[in-house]
C-alpha cells in the first residue's frame, strides 16, 4: 500500500479525537537557520472538519490495526475497516513534507494498539525523537499515551512532545467497564498522576538553564459524549476532578459518532452537536469564571440547548441583578450574560477614570442587547418589569435563521 492510500486511511480514522489544539506551548522557530519548523503558526492553513472541529495539524493515526475491541470505536479489532500503518521513518517524512509546504504547524499523533502498549508508545516516541534530535524540527508536536506503557516510556515522550494526552474515554467508570471492558480506569489515572508529577518536576527545574524541556503544554484529555447515559452534571463533575487532580490543561468534549456494525449497547443517533458546545462552554465557566459544577448543571442534571449556561444561570438566579457595572467587584461582572474576561478587564481599567455608560459598552467591545437586561450604568437602569418578565428568555434566545441555499 502506498502512503497517499496510508495517508487517506489514518487521517480519515484520526478525525474522531477532538483534541487537535496547540496552543499552550512555549514559542520556538527555526529562524536562527538551526532546524526547521516553528510553533508560532505564521502561514499554516488551517482545515476543518465536515462537523466543524480544528484539523490544523497533520492528524493521524501510526496504525489503526488495535488489539482492543472497545465497542465506540470505529477502529475495534472487531471492526470491518481496511487497516493500515506507517513506518516511523514514513511519518516523519509526511510531517516535514507537509511543514515545508505550510499545510500544518505541527504533527498530531496517536495510534491503535499493537503487539502490546509498550511497543506502541515505543514507536510513537521514535517519531518525535527523530523529528527532533535528527531534523531540528520545532514545530508542535501531540502524542496520545497509551495507558498501559511503561511510566518510563512516558516520560521519554515528554522530553519531545509539546503536549500529551491519555484519554479518559468516557464519563463514568461504570460505562468504561461496560463498553471497553479491556481498558483500565486506575491505568489511565495512574498515567495522568505520574504525568502531573513529572510536569511539577519539570516546572521546579525550569529555574536550572540545563534542565531539559518537559511537556511545555501539559496534559489533556478526551470524553465521548452520548455514547452512554451519563447527565451534563455527571460530564462536568467528572471534568472537574481531572482538572483539580491531575492539573490537566482542557479536557475535550467529543459527540458520540455513530459507528456501522455498532454493539446494540450504543444508541443509534448521534447526540445534538449543539450538546457538545454547551458543555464546552460549561467547561470554560468551571476554569476562568469561578463557577461550580451545581451552579451550571444543578437541577435536571441537563444543560439547555436553546441557551448558553451563563445565561441560563442568570435566568434562574434573576436576584443578582441588576448589577451595578460601576461598582461590583470582577467576580460580579464575570456571572454577567454578555461579558467576557477581556470584556470585563477592559470595563475595570475603563471605570478607573469615568462612570460607565451605555454608549461606552460597544466602544469596550461590548454586546448592548445582551448585557443591558442585567446592569446598571451611569445613564441606564433596566425596568423591573423586563427582569422579572418570563419573556426576558425568548428576547435573549439566539434566534434560528434559514440558510441559504444560493450559490
Amino acid at each position: 500500500m502506498d502512503v497517499r492510500r496510508k495517508l487517506e486511511i489514518l487521517a480519515d480514522a484520526a478525525k474522531y479525537d477532538a483534541s487537535c489544539a496547540s496552543s499552550g506551548t512555549d514559542k520556538r522557530h527555526a529562524g536562527d537557520g538551526k532546524g526547521i519548523g516553528s510553533t508560532e503558526g505564521m502561514g499554516i492553513c488551517h482545515s476543518y472538519a465536515p462537523d466543524g472541529r480544528c484539523i490544523s495539524l497533520l492528524k493521524i493515526l501510526m496504525t489503526n490495526a488495535c488489539m482492543f475491541d472497545c465497542r465506540y470505536c470505529i477502529n475495534r479489532a472487531s471492526s470491518n475497516v481496511q487497516r493500515a500503518r506507517f513506518t516511523v521513518d514514513e511519518i516523519v517524512d509526511l510531517t516535514l513534507d507537509f511543514y515545508r509546504r505550510n499545510y500544518i504547524e505541527g504533527l498530531f499523533l496517536s495510534s491503535g494498539i499493537i503487539r502490546s502498549p509498550d511497543y506502541t508508545m515505543e514507536q510513537l516516541v521514535l517519531v518525535a525523537k527523530k523529528l527532533r534530535l535528527e531534523h531540528g524540527f520545532k514545530g508542535y508536536i501531540h502524542l496520545k499515551t497509551i495507558p498501559d506503557a511503561d511510566q518510563e516510556l512516558t516520560s521519554q515522550a515528554g522530553l519531545y512532545a509539546d503536549r500529551l494526552s491519555i484519554n479518559i474515554e468516557l464519563p463514568t467508570d461504570d460505562s468504561l467497564a461496560a463498553l471497553a471492558p479491556e481498558k483500565d480506569v486506575r491505568a489511565i489515572r495512574r498515567t495522568m498522576g505520574g504525568l502531573r508529577v513529572r510536569l511539577e518536576e519539570a516546572e521546579a527545574e525550569k529555574k536550572s538553564a540545563k534542565a531539559p524541556r518537559f511537556a511545555p503544554a501539559g496534559q489533556s484529555t478526551q470524553m465521548i459524549i452520548g455514547a452512554d447515559a451519563a447527565s451534563d452534571r455527571t460530564i462536568l463533575d467528572t471534568s472537574a476532578n481531572l482538572y483539580g487532580s491531575y492539573r490537566l490543561k482542557r479536557v475535550y468534549y467529543s459527540a458520540f459518532s455513530p459507528i456501522p456494525d455498532a454493539s446494540a449497547d450504543l444508541p443509534l443517533a448521534a447526540p445534538p452537536l449543539m450538546r457538545e458546545h454547551r458543555l464546552y462552554q460549561a467547561d470554560w465557566l468551571l476554569r476562568f469564571y469561578g463557577f461550580s459544577v451545581e451552579e451550571i448543571a444543578g437541577g435536571a442534571g441537563m444543560l439547555p440547548l436553546d441557551i448558553d449556561p451563563k445565561l441560563a444561570w442568570a435566568l434562574r438566579h434573576r436576584e443578582w441583578f441588576p448589577l451595578d457595572v460601576n461598582r461590583a467587584s470582577k467576580e460580579q461582572l464575570l456571572r454577567v450574560p454578555g461579558l467576557g474576561k477581556k470584556a470585563v478587564d477592559r470595563i475595570l481599567t475603563a471605570r478607573r477614570h469615568r462612570a460607565i455608560r451605555s454608549d461606552d459598552l460597544r466602544r469596550l467591545r461590548v454586546s448592548p442587547g445582551k448585557v443591558l437586561p442585567f446592569v446598571v450604568l451611569a445613564d441606564h437602569r433596566p425596568q423591573g418589569s423586563l427582569l422579572d418578565s418570563e419573556r426576558l428568555a425568548e428576547r435573549l434566545r439566539p434566534q434560528v435563521q434559514q440558510l441559504s441555499l444560493a450559490l
